[in-house]
């Protein structure tokens, strides 16, 4: 798991990076930022998220990322060909967040992962 979560940490951040140019680039920047920060901790210092209150933020955030994805959900048809989303922004935030959302439950599931091999 922890070259699973490492090569999604380095997406995470090329994600980021990528959102310079764009007009709401800040916004998805930090959510971009927050994927990986997660992968980071849960690949490099996993022993921080054993915590309880990392163990409430990284469910808060998943949370809030759920909620993101619902908003954000795109209402272009087909919005899953590449026709589409490389040229409809909306289609391209919704998978964003999709996106958020696998890579936090990745992170639940490294974690859980390793507490279960602990005990």
């Amino acid at each position: 798991m922890r070259i699973v979560t490492g090569v999604l940490c380095v997406l995470m951040l090329l994600f980021a990076g990528v959102q310079f140019n764009d007009p709401d680039g800040f916004f998805w920047m930090v959510v971009y930022g927050t994927g990986a920060v997660w992968t980071g901790l849960a690949c490099f210092r996993t022993d921080l998220l054993d915590t309880g209150p990392a163990r409430v933020l990284l469910w808060a955030n998943l949370a809030a990322a759920c909620a993101g994805t619902v908003y954000f959900w795109p209402r272009s048809a087909g919005w899953w060909r590449v026709d589409v989303w490389w040229h409809t922004e909306t289609a391209r935030e919704g998978m964003g967040m999709m996106m958020l959302v696998i890579v936090l439950l990745v992170v639940l599931y490294a974690c859980t992962k390793r507490k279960a091999a602990a005990s």
